[in-house]
């Protein structure tokens, strides 16, 4: 893209929130972004939500606050179609003065997972499932969002409703539009189980090309919203009586020659597979501070409320927090189902994806798969709170393997330190923090 058609664009990376942290930039500058003169604090990809240093971080006081340096992805720079002033947003990612992968980078720490599978050949392809709810924001209190077509506040669900696809038809077709503009590829939209709830499918695509049209698309949808007059959140739980937003992730693996390891001809699929999901399932539990990163994560994960809260897998199962998809052989895929609409795509992927690598480099066997209702099984659960989430974390060895010491360190202290704020706020309250931010 030719940044100088603008006047000014923006440059970006994601903290450990998923949030986007950067600069805008005259268009004089585009010709410098690939030099890695483009700096910004490492601090800065490890702000709370709220968006405050992290206090006692060894990346500030303690190192004087030193600068990385920012290049651009390879995801290329896209436009911003929310906007009322055409601009342009470069992704980037961070690495250290000497060149270095920032390991507080979430991008990076996918991209080294993404590389254990390279490491055999391999390629891993993914899709997600974006499920986000139009809300009301103006009051004291949180509400449903107004049906477009009466004005009246909406009170009941719409589950695979024509007719409430109809009443947002305007800004469900720019969606469309904007994906088109951005070339991110938005195939299915329906209207979910919650009042005014709403769930997009992207493209099966290279794993990594998949988590950065996640994140763009989470904040295209926000600004979108914000431009037909809604609020979009992706918050896991908006409304404590009503269906929570989740973020399904599908994956699958080709090799060299561009097949399937998870496909042997039949429904069953490959030892390879079972090892996958035998790695997801072991990781499970200690990986629920990514699949559930804040205060209002946890008020999704009860039991019976159509999020998995119990490590168990099944064969075309939805109750199942790992699903076996059905369909064409050569098409078999995991689906993961824990996590919240709430989560930084970079991390729940490098989660899901090196504790599926783990599990296939350690040859694990999963239990036996789980028919019927998966809500009733007696299952390993995930964590029961945040804060054991937080501890839990911090201390398992699989996900050592997985994420970088520093990595580790730097979101563990940052979710103590959200923790210990957001429990001086009334719960009632808690979507003012959350409603736009994640």
């Amino acid at each position: 893209m030719d940044l100088t058609q603008f006047q000014t664009f923006r440059v970006a990376a994601c903290d450990l929130n998923g949030r986007m942290r950067g600069k805008r930039l005259p268009a004089s500058h585009g010709d410098k972004l690939g030099g890695g003169t483009l700096r910004m604090p490492l601090s800065s990809l490890n702000l709370d939500v709220f968006g405050a240093d992290i206090e006692n971080s060894p990346l500030v006081f303690e190192t004087g606050d030193i600068d990385g340096c920012l290049f651009p992805t390879e995801r290329g720079a896209v436009p911003l179609p929310w906007l009322d002033v055409p601009q342009a947003l470069v992704p980037m990612v961070m690495h250290t003065e000497d060149g270095a992968p920032f390991a507080g980078d979430p991008r990076h720490a996918l991209a080294a997972v993404l590389d254990r599978y390279a490491a055999r050949g391999w390629e891993v392809f993914a899709a997600t499932e974006l499920e986000f709810t139009l809300v009301d924001p103006s009051g004291k209190s949180l509400k449903t969002v107004r049906d477009p077509r009466s004005g009246r506040r909406m009170k009941a669900p719409g589950i695979l409703s024509l007719g409430q696809m109809d009443a947002f038809d305007a800004f469900l077709s720019d969606l469309y539009s904007a994906g088109a503009e951005m070339e991110i590829p938005v195939e299915t939209a329906i209207s979910e189980a919650g009042i005014g709830q709403f769930e997009l499918t992207l493209h099966h695509q290279s794993a990594m090309r998949a988590a950065d049209d996640t994140w763009l698309f989470k904040t295209m949808i926000k600004g979108l919203a914000r431009q037909h007059g809604y609020v979009a959140t992706f918050m896991a739980k908006p409304f404590a009586d009503d269906t929570g937003n989740g973020m399904h992730m599908h994956f699958s693996v080709l090799d060299g020659d561009g097949r399937n390891v998870f496909d042997d001809g039949t429904e069953r699929g490959t030892d390879i597979l079972r090892s996958a999901v035998a790695g997801c399932l072991a990781a499970m539990p200690p990986s629920t501070l990514i699949f559930a990163p804040h205060a209002n994560s946890y008020a999704r994960l009860v039991p019976g409320a159509h999020a998995p809260t119990g490590a168990g897998w099944g064969y075309e199962n939805r109750t199942a927090a790992v699903r076996i998809p059905g369909g064409p052989n050569a098409a078999r895929r995991i689906e993961h189902r824990v996590a919240g609409g709430d989560i930084n795509p970079y991390l729940s992927f490098a989660a899901i994806l090196g504790a599926a690598i783990t599990g296939i480099e350690d040859g694990m066997t999963p239990p036996a798969p789980i028919t019927g209702n998966a809500y009733e099984a007696d299952l390993p659960q995930l964590a029961a709170d945040w804060g054991a989430a937080i501890d839990l974390f911090e201390a398992d060895p699989l996900i050592a393997r997985i994420f970088p010491a520093e990595l580790i360190r730097n979101l563990v202290m940052t979710k103590r330190q959200e923790h210990a704020h957001i429990s001086k706020i009334d719960a009632e309250d808690h979507w003012k923090t959350y409603l736009e931010t994640v």
